[in-house]
């Protein structure tokens, strides 16, 4: 269970510095581009594959995401890949807070509850 839980912190590490590349200007436009694509997909609710397919549905968080991350990481320049892991790590120092993390959660709920009153 630790394993897979050091592997949980290792790709939402990933996931920001891929993200960090993604707004450096130092780095190649297509690197950024397809960083910009591994972030947003892999921070994204939606998936290529919907997850209550059976067995399948979850490829895309397993396979897809790692390995979009891993190429990404390959072909970025050393020191930008340096430059964006430390950022990640300071974001993910920083303390979380359980009280804004409820606020979001209570205003999707009430966009949430508008918008199906709307519709129906």
């Amino acid at each position: 269970m630790e394993r897979m839980k050091a592997w949980a912190r290792g790709l939402k590490r990933n996931v920001l510095t891929v993200y960090f590349v993604a707004r450096d200007p130092q780095v190649p436009m297509g690197i950024r581009v397809l960083a910009a694509l591994v972030a947003a997909y892999a921070l994204s609710p939606i998936d290529l594959i919907p997850d209550f397919i059976p067995v399948l549905g979850y490829v895309d968080d397993l396979l897809i995401v790692p390995l979009g991350l891993l190429l990404v990481i390959r072909l970025m320049p050393d020191e930008a890949l340096v430059n964006a892991r430390a950022k990640a790590d300071t974001l993910l120092a920083k303390p979380r807070s359980w009280l804004a993390a409820a606020c979001f959660v209570a205003i999707w709920l009430i966009l949430g509850f508008y918008l199906v009153r709307w519709l129906g």
